[in-house]
């Protein structure tokens, strides 16, 4: 045993090496990137021989994870949760197949949407899949949730979702480790993984008959607990991260019952609700609890949290908006900076993506009609001054369909601006549609040779952009490379120009690569070099 300082992300990787894992699957989102990185680079895993490259999507993700489990090995997928919405086909039928070796499926929620476009709450996939949820409230509790977390897959056969927020993800802590497990041996399923309908039918009723061993489990797990205390009116029911809001709250004087393992333990919540005249939620992220509370105890029974307005209904909690819940002396400690000047953010100086944006500026000034349609990436910035080139951003992928569909309808000219790494996670099938109907559109593959935005992670489909999009069925005399310089930009736009007054599908490949990737890769060969 030894104490580590780890933020939340790696403490839960840590507790997976130490559990005996033998792959990640992920695709990197902020905030759950640090994860794979951190199992990508600890000495361990690599001793171990841990399978941590990352994956095209997550949905590739939580399909080899699937087939990892399915040969008897302990697999964790990581995504952030607008990644479960990309997996959400393999991880819900994942639920009727079962699994063999341990799954854990990490999604990392991002309530205030510090780096997201929704504030979706991944505890309704658990709910929805009918799978156990695991919710830790601090950093020493990510570390040993995934020993629980593990056992707890392969006692029920079932994946196990373990959801964390934003806050916990970034934040520190001292961590205690514990024993280390060895991976489990080869050992591939002898059950029925095929899920025609009349097997499907009966995978899916004794999934039914597991739901009351999954709620005994969390009956007598020991991350859910009852903490005696307070005048008998209000009791508090406290889920993951908010658990320490209280406690900082309150201290010792609060009747509490924490909950960090779904489904939720109903006999303890019913004793809360007898000794108590009320019960406050307090649940970073949606409803989720709040709703289910209130259909358990009935409309006779007061039940408050975000639904009531005792806490703010959108962004994260904080320990100011739960003291006030809570009736105690709001200090606004964790309130927003005072005479601090906004700082919008954007595209780093020198950026190739900002001479895509200058050529495409000179477009639009001279086209009020043309629409820019963006996608997921450090480039989404070129919604901001002093570009305001785009007209979208919806999903990941969503740039080229949407060009597609407005061009459909009469839109010209209709232009589709995506990365690189979003181009292989999502794009490559919209463009094969645009092929297919031969859509007259012009696809900017912005090209800075990684994944960007979430910190130079591989990019899936690095140096073969051109190749891909030919595979597909691109016209060669359509496709064209060139490179964001300031001095190519004039040269950029004409081409763009060139590429608009053709009736069909057209790509532009700008390709440089990001300034930060290169700085860093030139330090990283100026090293090896001195140590030669």
């Amino acid at each position: 045993m030894e104490k580590q300082l780890l933020l939340g992300d790696e403490a839960i990787a840590l507790g997976a090496i130490h559990a005996g894992l033998s792959g990640v699957y992920a695709y990197p989102g902020t905030p759950s990137t640090e994860i794979t990185e951190f199992i990508q680079t600890h000495p361990e895993a690599r001793e171990r021989g841990i399978r941590s490259r990352w994956c095209t999507n997550e949905k590739t993700a939580m399909e080899a994870a699937l087939g990892m489990s399915y040969a008897g090995k302990r697999a964790l997928v990581c995504m952030k949760h607008v990644g479960m919405n990309v997996c959400a086909d393999a991880f819900v039928n994942s639920a009727i197949t079962g699994v063999n070796g341990g799954l854990v499926v990490l999604a990392a929620d991002d309530p205030s949407m510090h780096s997201s476009q929704n504030e979706q709450d991944s505890r309704f996939y658990g709910k929805f899949a009918l799978v156990p949820i695991l919710e830790p409230s601090n950093q020493q509790e990510c570390y040993d949730m995934m020993q629980e977390a593990f056992a707890l897959s392969e006692r029920l056969k079932e994946p196990v979702l373990l959801r964390i927020v934003t806050r916990l993800a970034h934040s520190r802590a001292a961590v205690v480790t514990g024993e280390k497990r060895q991976q489990n041996a080869f050992s591939p399923s002898t059950d029925q993984w095929v899920l025609l309908p009349g097997i499907a039918r009966q995978k899916y009723a004794a999934l039914l008959e597991k739901q009351g061993a999954m709620e005994e489990e969390a009956e007598k797990s020991a991350f859910n607990r009852m903490e005696q205390g307070g005048n008998g009116r209000l009791g508090i029911l406290a889920c993951g991260i908010a658990y320490n809001y209280v406690k900082e709250a309150i201290g010792k004087e609060g009747h509490i019952l924490k909950v960090s393992h779904y489904p939720l333990p109903q006999a303890q919540i019913q004793q809360l609700a007898h000794e108590n005249e009320a019960i406050l939620i307090v649940e970073d992220g949606q409803p989720v609890v709040e709703q289910d509370v209130k259909a358990m105890l009935g409309t006779g029974y007061k039940v408050l949290g975000r639904l009531t307005g005792h806490l703010p209904r959108t962004g994260e909690l904080t320990p100011d908006n739960v003291a006030a819940a809570l009736g105690k002396k709001c200090s606004t400690v964790y309130g927003k900076a005072q005479n601090v000047a906004v700082r919008p953010p954007q595209l780093c100086q020198g950026c190739g993506h900002r001479d895509v944006y200058g050529a495409l500026r000179q477009i639009i000034e001279e086209m009020p009609d043309a629409r820019v349609f963006g996608d997921i990436g450090c480039y989404t910035l070129g919604a901001l001054p002093p570009f305001k080139a785009l007209s979208s951003c919806v999903d990941m992928g969503a740039s080229i369909t949407m060009a597609k569909g407005a061009a459909d309808a009469g839109l010209r000219p209709a232009i589709a601006v995506i990365g690189d790494s979003t181009f292989t996670h999502s794009g490559m099938t919209g463009l094969l549609d645009a092929i297919n109907d031969n859509s007259p559109i012009t696809v900017i593959i912005s090209d800075n040779l990684t994944t960007g935005m979430t910190g130079g992670q591989d990019s899936a489909g690095l140096n073969k952009y051109e190749a891909i999009c030919l595979g597909l069925g691109m016209d060669p005399a359509h496709l064209h490379v060139v490179t964001p310089l300031p001095k190519n930009i004039p040269a950029i736009a004409e081409l763009i120009r060139q590429e608009i007054a053709y009736e069909g599908v057209s790509v532009i490949i700008p390709r440089r690569e990001c300034i930060q990737t290169a700085a860093r890769h030139a330090r990283e060969k100026a090293k090896a070099q001195k140590a030669q």
